[in-house]
């Protein structure tokens, strides 16, 4: 049987070989050659990159338990970088650069690990790499080829969990040291190029002393190898032959074959305290506070050929959600999953290949966009993807709520409900998918991958006894000249999962009472979704979501629902001559199964609640938004949302909360 992701791998294999098959080139016909306009390489740019890096560490430790000696790491990592470029006549080149990198959030930036005789452990980790350094090389047309080298820091963070008198002990330092490498950059379009480089950095030494007594020394090197694209500022008006028959591209990649696309998202959110008279480890604080995430996301994507598209998203992701995200079933901040960064950290949110196979008939326009290649398609159609994807990418789409960057930002508003979205804990899984569209209607369904336990970065991989299947019915239909969509969602977790009802009943003398994780083995979940949209007017839309789970089993990925219902509207800010404005106003009504209130109620813990005590009561929040225009590419979001009985909890709350989003793509 097939493991790892084998079935997926497969799957892309099967669709790669299958389109190139459906692609080969008709009889080669000779044509005059296209020379490519020379590329300007003076001049700003600025761009990202991801990288491997591999790296060793000299640590000593004050410890008998963890002698000194040498370790090795390594780390996916990705960050930004920005430049100034002067070329002279001759083609030399001169520049300065500086650049700051990130480490993979799976891996945390470890780059030691020592155990303690006072039962804890000794962590150091890479919150970030930061380097301004020189270049110097030669351009040959579209092609520079280059060495650099200069100044490099790294802030990094010292942990003894768990320490003497806390959860955790922590200590910043700041490295300073040197970087050096070389690389090969290539011209794509005029304003754009891609590159690839490697760099040796080394840091010096520093040393840190916890409360515990025990002392700790490390310095670290890295050596990385890196992808990246950067973007430069200047009119691009190096002029190109013409391309003949419009096929012939003086650049490697012809312009409608390939794009970027990027976004920036700013969330800062509070709330003043509320009546809290108990809480247990997943309340919400009743004390206030005030969070922050960030998020900035690079959507690439590039035609292989006819039909078939290959995407990646590189993110950078920081932050932290109201209370660590705990405390609320619908949760109001779709931008804070279940991991906090205090300084950013690197997620390949999304890699994939798509393909798409017209079967004729009328056809369509597909703009420009994230994830999406310009061109025209068939309206019927089949269409094939397999890769790393969220999975509400394709399924409970939603044109008034689905995205918390632009829209209502509550998690049971733009999504899901009762419906158990399968993901690791910043919001994506492997799978695959299919959809046949038609002009009235579409189906598509799908197999993604299950997290190992409940709330987990690692994906069960056995493949396909275990996983999510879903399928989705969309109709098309008008009223009164105006679009509507029904869509009707039917989906089966087969997942490593607790029962609530046998978790009850373990002995109230058990460790942890009640102990969902010892009831786990491979469980069956169900539930559908009926979701709603219908444009009333051009500028007002109304949409809801009407959802079922059932109940008996602690969810895999989404949030701790059984049954919701939610409903609002959408409006356009054309009537008060602001047209790329909108107001938003929705409210969702949530609740828990019989099983799951007993377990809650007895103590349990779940994927976001858990007061230690339960008075149930139906979670109602009511959500209101104005979005406002700064231009075409910025808008800033003020947002509130009012809580009744938060984590079902009538002994608690109500709460309001307030937010501010700034939102940026282009």
């Amino acid at each position: 049987m097939l493991s790892r992701k084998g079935w997926i791998i497969a799957i892309a294999a099967a669709l790669l070989t299958s389109g190139a098959a459906l692609a080969a080139d008709p009889p080669l016909v000779r044509k005059a050659p296209v020379l490519a306009p020379s590329f300007d390489w003076s001049g700003f740019y600025t761009g990202g990159h991801v990288g491997y890096s591999r790296g060793s560490t000299n640590s000593a430790l004050s410890d008998p338990l963890s002698p000194d000696g040498r370790s090795t790491f390594g780390s996916l990592y990705g960050g930004l970088q920005a430049g100034y470029n002067h070329v002279f006549p001759s083609g030399f080149l001169v520049g300065i650069e500086g650049d700051v990198s990130f480490p993979e959030f799976f891996e945390d930036g470890a780059i030691m690990r020592r155990p303690t005789t006072l039962d804890s452990e000794i962590t150091h980790q890479v919150d970030y790499v930061a380097t301004l350094r020189a270049r110097f090389g030669h351009v040959f047309g579209n092609t520079l080829v280059y060495g650099t080298g200069g100044f490099a820091t790294a802030l990094t963070r010292y942990l003894e969990v768990p320490g003497p008198v806390i959860p955790q002990d922590k200590i910043l330092r700041q490295h300073v040291g040197w970087s050096a490498g070389a690389g090969a950059e290539f011209a794509l379009s005029p304003e754009w190029t891609a590159r690839v480089e490697y760099l040796y950095d080394r840091f010096n030494n520093t040393s840190v002393v916890f409360p515990s007594g025990t002392a700790v020394a490390s310095d670290f090197d890295l050596h990385s190898v890196r992808l990246g694209l950067n973007h430069f500022f200047h009119s691009g008006s190096a002029s190109a032959p013409p391309g003949g028959d419009g096929k012939t591209s003086p650049w490697p990649i012809a312009a409608g074959d390939w794009n970027v696309h990027g976004q920036f998202t700013l969330i800062g959110q509070g709330y003043p305290s509320f009546r809290s008279p108990y809480q247990g480890q997943n309340s919400l604080a009743g004390s206030r506070q005030f969070k922050n995430t960030t998020s900035a996301t690079a959507f690439v994507g590039v035609r292989l050929w006819d039909g078939m598209e290959f995407y990646v998203n590189p993110e950078l992701m920081q932050g932290n959600g109201l209370s660590d995200t705990f405390g609320l079933a619908a949760y109001p901040n779709g931008e804070a999953q279940k991991s906090g960064f205090p300084y950013p950290r690197l997620n390949i949110a999304r890699v994939f290949v798509r393909k798409t196979f017209g079967l004729g008939g009328e056809q369509e326009t597909i703009e420009d966009g994230p994830n999406q290649l310009p061109g025209k398609q068939d309206i019927s159609r089949i269409t094939v993807a397999a890769g790393k994807m969220s999975v509400i990418d394709i399924f409970d789409n939603n044109a008034y709520s689905h995205d918390p960057r632009t829209n209502f930002m509550n998690w049971n508003m733009y999504c899901c409900g009762s419906y158990d979205l399968t993901m690791d804990k910043v919001g994506y899984t492997w799978g695959a998918y299919a959809e046949l569209n038609q002009k009235y209607w579409a189906f598509r369904t799908g197999y993604f991958l299950v997290p190992v336990v409940s709330n987990d970065n690692r994906f069960d991989t056995n493949i396909p006894d275990r996983g999510e299947y879903i399928a989705e019915l969309e109709l098309r239909y008008w009223v009164a000249a105006q679009p509507g969509k029904l869509r009707l969602i039917g989906w089966v977790n087969r997942a490593n999962a607790g029962s609530y009802a046998e978790a009850v009943a373990l002995p109230m003398t058990s460790p942890d009472y009640p102990d969902i994780t010892l009831t786990r083995r491979v469980r069956n979940n169900y539930g559908f979704v009926v979701n709603f949209e219908q444009a009333v007017t051009e500028d007002f839309g109304l949409f809801s979501r009407a959802s079922w789970g059932a109940g008996q089993t602690e969810k895999i990925g989404w949030t701790d629902t059984d049954q919701a219902l939610s409903f609002g509207g959408s409006l356009k800010g054309t009537s008060w001559g602001r047209p790329n404005d909108r107001i938003g106003v929705s409210g969702v009504i949530e609740g828990l199964s019989r099983e799951a209130r007993a377990y809650f109620a007895a103590g349990g813990l779940g994927i976001l609640i858990g007061d230690g005590a339960l008075n149930y009561r139906p979670e109602k929040v009511v959500e209101a938004f104005y979005a406002y225009s700064i231009n075409k590419v910025a808008t800033v979001t003020f947002d509130y949302q009012y809580f009744v009985n938060p984590a079902y909890n009538a002994d608690r709350g109500p709460v309001s909360i307030f937010t501010t989003r700034l939102h940026v793509e282009w």
